[in-house]
């Protein structure tokens, strides 16, 4: 699914920022150190801190952040960073210029078709131009499975019926398949993550951010419905992950990471 019809809280996405970034900086910090890339792009930057990041590694290079939510990218231009914001569909993404990095941190789960995918990101990179991605491996966890049951029992299931959220990754293999016959030097692994959350229903708002914008959406015609099914949902994740004595939730999170040259 493309995320461009989901409705975006850039508030409440950025209340677990430093949680979120870690992956990000993860990513980054697996770029070759004598990297210069002249044409970047963040696609689905968000509020845009990696896009402006890019952008003071590399100033002399034309940087270029591209979101499907406006709401994202009007704080993304609060950052005055020289960058160029732009509102854009990744899925029908096409640059004018090939790119020398193309940076995908937690956006490209909501996209299908991921062998294509992945395969035309690959076709828009410059020879020798590096493709970064981070995708959460959400879809098998706990929460998520929890996500999906609640919403497919009480009153909101059939609003909700049909409605797409992420789907299951495609194993690490198929991504190495999809991209081999255009790069190099292709390097996926997976980490987990032992995120401590703070605050009361901490991870019904860690998803709030995130995996629970399409449900949202659905329901935001009817904000009592939505507000029981948020109620709802809430009720089952504080008993799956409840609130230790010293006040931290603990949850786990998979990552997917992907580094790949163009040859």
């Amino acid at each position: 699914m493309s995320d461009a019809s989901l409705v975006w809280d850039p508030h409440q996405y950025n209340r677990f920022e430093a949680q979120r970034d870690r992956a990000a900086l993860d990513l980054l910090v697996r770029l070759p150190e004598d990297f210069a890339p002249a044409e970047i792009w963040d696609l689905g930057c968000g509020t845009g801190q990696h896009a402006a990041l890019l952008k003071r590694r590399h100033p002399n290079a034309h940087v270029h952040g591209m979101d499907a939510s406006a709401a994202m990218l009007e704080q993304a231009r609060a950052l005055s960073a020289d960058v160029d914001w732009s509102v854009g569909d990744i899925a029908s993404w096409r640059p004018e210029q090939s790119a020398d990095l193309i940076l995908a941190n937690a956006s490209l789960q909501w996209l299908p078709d991921h062998a294509a995918l992945f395969a035309h990101l690959a076709e828009a990179l410059a020879p020798g131009g590096l493709l970064a991605v981070q995708m959460p491996m959400a879809w098998e966890t706990r929460h998520h499975t929890i996500m999906r049951e609640t919403a497919a029992e009480g009153p909101w299931a059939s609003v909700l019926t049909g409605v797409d959220t992420i789907a299951p990754l495609l194993a690490a293999e198929a991504y190495y398949e999809a991209l081999a016959p255009l790069c190099d030097d292709i390097d996926i692994w997976s980490t987990t993550y032992l995120h401590v959350l703070a605050g009361d229903k901490a991870v019904l708002e860690w998803m709030k951010g995130t995996a629970l914008r399409p449900y949202l959406t659905a329901l935001a015609g009817d904000p009592a419905m939505q507000e029981a099914f948020r109620g709802a949902l809430g009720a089952r994740l504080s008993s799956a992950f409840p609130r230790r004595a010293d006040g931290a939730t603990l949850l786990p999170f998979p990552r997917l990471f992907l580094v790949a040259r163009r040859r």
